[in-house]
């Protein structure tokens, strides 16, 4: 693993944001949601797809509380443009968790 300087941990924006809507993503090659997360009114609502449906369904994050990458520029994943990198680890068996915060911090937090 190569370190990185601290500058380069800061150009990462990483903020708290709450799924507004979610939806099931059929086109994608791997069982995927898609999402709509609001970043607060400086950076507003996002769109992105996650390969998270071991744990989740499209019910169950409206409303969750997730981090993500938000300067990261658009990419186009089959007919969905993804604006944000939501932020998850694997489970023992390879499923991804999403990251949130423990405690109800406001909506578009910067990550420290």
């Amino acid at each position: 693993m190569d370190d990185i300087s601290f500058d380069d941990f800061l150009n990462v924006d990483i903020r708290t944001g709450v799924v507004t809507r979610a939806e099931p993503f059929p086109e994608a090659r791997k069982p995927a949601i898609k999402m709509w997360i609001d970043f607060g009114p400086e950076i507003g609502e996002r769109k992105t797809s996650a390969q998270v449906t071991v744990h989740y369904t499209p019910e169950s994050l409206i409303g969750k509380r997730v981090m993500a990458v938000v300067n990261f520029p658009p990419r186009q994943i089959g007919p969905v443009r993804s604006e944000v990198l939501v932020l998850g680890v694997p489970d023992e068996n390879g499923a991804i968790v999403l990251v949130s915060p423990d405690r109800d911090v406001p909506t578009g937090g910067r990550m420290h």
